[in-house]
């Protein structure tokens, strides 16, 4: 089961080296929009009157992104601010807020935050969204997977249309409806033959529940 984690989870958490030495803690998160994966973090000092560091932190140089803390070996992989910063295209007012639409052009509702894989990868795996009607006739928070090669737009989240089918309604059970989505697209991409029952997005998972077991951008306040 892989580990999850909300983007605005990460503002403040601290920088510890793998010696032990806490050096800095995490500001926002920047992300590379096409490729759907955390480019890195702009830092601030600790405590309450430290501000922003001139240093930032790629993601190439992290060891690990834990539940309480961004490992790295040194703070011989901080570099310039504006590296990172400079490699970020949408704006942060643009990701919250933003519609969540489906590749056929069916709004389902807006994003409220970002989903990531915890651990090396840096992948951003979904949204948590304010899902509407069409989706949900209770407009709840539900979390919903990201497409692999659909990008998170300036305007706009698209996500597959199947990815509707593998909604969650907590963080906990999202890996697995995660996971039952890749499986299913791995199916699609190895059965395109629409007579193939694995070609169903109903056939594999529904909403809330897990499918069978074959199955930059930079902004200011710690999410982009």
């Amino acid at each position: 089961m892989i580990t999850l984690m909300l983007a605005s989870e990460l503002t403040k958490r601290v920088v510890v080296t793998l010696a032990g030495d806490a050096v800095a803690q995490i500001k926002d998160t920047v992300f590379d929009a096409r490729a759907g994966r955390i480019t890195g973090f702009t830092l601030s000092g600790r405590g309450l009157l430290a501000g922003p560091l001139k240093q930032s932190l790629p993601f190439a140089g992290v060891h690990a992104v834990g539940p309480s803390a961004v490992m790295i070996p040194s703070e011989a992989v901080f570099e310039d601010r504006g590296a990172i910063v400079e490699s970020g295209g949408t704006a942060h007012g643009r990701v919250i807020d933003a519609p969540v639409i489906t590749e056929e052009g069916t709004e389902v509702g807006t994003v409220r935050d970002v989903v990531v894989e915890a651990g090396t990868s840096g992948r951003v795996v979904g949204f948590e969204i304010a899902a509407n009607e069409n989706l949900d006739p209770r407009r709840r928070k539900v979390f919903i997977p990201r497409g692999q090669t659909l990008a998170v737009s300036g305007e706009a989240m698209v996500v597959p249309a199947g990815a509707s089918h593998f909604v969650a309604e907590d963080l906990p059970t999202f890996g697995a409806q995660v996971e039952a989505f890749q499986a299913h697209t791995h199916r699609q991409t190895e059965s395109p033959d629409p007579s193939d029952p694995s070609g169903d997005p109903g056939a594999a998972g529904t909403r809330g529940t897990p499918g069978p077991a074959d199955s930059p951008s930079y902004g200011k306040g710690g999410l982009a």
